[in-house]
């Protein structure tokens, strides 16, 4: 038989968890939000809805306490209990946690260096954007900022931030899911909305002074 005409065959365990390694960041999350793992989805969800519901009740000193306090009582009680197990079955399997004590869980200068840099670039782009901004560079461009500020005043009077973030994370976790299923019908409404935005941005910018509609320093 040909090569070209085996049959493909699944990937195997150790390589399927390789391409989970090699995966990005920005792959990852969209798998999550995604729901393309049902378990790995629902737990991410879970933990998070729990830490923003814990914030919301307690400070947030007292809900790092209160997760480092269990993590410890989880370690300790499992140290306990296998040395006292070694030492009724007399064996010398060593430290539990030797294997995870032994890995190194120090930063390379490279990766730091890397992240501090990527970090650098979206800080120094979003200060040239709210540079633009706020010296109202484009006239309508501000007065768009302004009018969502002037709409986040009202839900902020609604919510407070750990309200919103709740609301946040259920969003992030539930409209990817419902747009994937719907996403025909939902961009032909979003084309009419942003076709209607864009015509009353034009017919605005028509009616502004030319100096106004640009003001480029020199």
């Amino acid at each position: 038989m040909n090569e070209g005409c085996q049959p493909r065959l699944p990937p195997s365990g150790y390589q399927q968890s390789m391409l989970g390694v090699t995966q990005t960041p920005a792959v990852v999350v969209k798998d999550l939000v995604y729901w393309r793992d049902p378990k790995k989805s629902g737990v991410v969800f879970g933990v998070s809805m729990l830490l923003l519901l814990s914030l919301a009740a307690f400070s947030i000193v007292s809900v790092v306490s209160y997760i480092l306090l269990a993590l410890l009582c989880v370690t300790i009680s499992f140290r306990i209990y296998k040395s006292v197990v070694q030492a009724v079955q007399k064996s010398g399997d060593g430290h539990p946690f030797k294997a995870f004590m032994e890995k190194d869980v120090s930063v390379p200068p490279e990766t730091f260096r890397k992240h501090v840099d990527q970090c650098l670039t979206y800080v120094n782009r979003a200060l040239k954007q709210m540079s633009r901004l706020f010296l109202v560079e484009d006239l309508v461009d501000s007065l768009k900022l302004a009018v969502a500020m002037w709409l986040l005043t009202y839900v902020g009077a609604v919510f407070n931030g750990i309200t919103i973030l709740i609301l946040a994370d259920i969003l992030i976790f539930t409209m990817p899911l419902v747009y994937e299923k719907n996403k025909t019908q939902i961009d032909k409404y979003v084309d009419i909305a942003r076709t209607q935005i864009n015509t009353t941005m034009a017919k605005l910018q028509e009616k502004l002074p030319a100096s106004m509609k640009r003001g480029k320093t020199e």
